[in-house]
């Protein structure tokens, strides 16, 4: 039960059907204060893992070695979600190697 003020509308009900979400493509953004460096498409059946998110790494600093030359003196603060390909041990030892600090990001707890 819920306590409503009289005349204010009932709440909306979601439909109880399965929602099925169709996506062709996943996209991975990333950008720095001032614009896009480099987008990346995951290609249809590929599955996101250690070894596919690392080549984007590489490419992103690239990127930052020709855009941002002698801007980046201090390292590079790296925020990214706590997905289990970013989270793995290669990936963590990639971004060291590189010479990239990692933010910490706290996890979704979905309430």
């Amino acid at each position: 039960m819920e306590w409503r003020h009289r005349g204010s509308p009932l709440p909306q009900k979601i439909p109880s059907g399965k929602i099925r979400w169709k996506s062709s493509r996943l996209d991975f953004f990333f950008l720095d204060q001032d614009v896009i460096l480099l987008i990346d498409s995951l290609p249809k059946g590929q599955t996101i893992n250690a070894e596919y998110f690392l080549s984007p790494l590489v490419q992103l600093k690239d990127i930052l070695k020709e855009k941002r030359r002698g801007q980046v003196t201090k390292g590079v603060l790296f925020l990214h979600d706590n997905a289990l390909s970013h989270r793995a041990l290669a990936t963590q030892k990639k971004l060291t190697y590189m010479g990239f600090h990692c933010l910490d990001h706290q996890p979704f707890l979905g309430i």
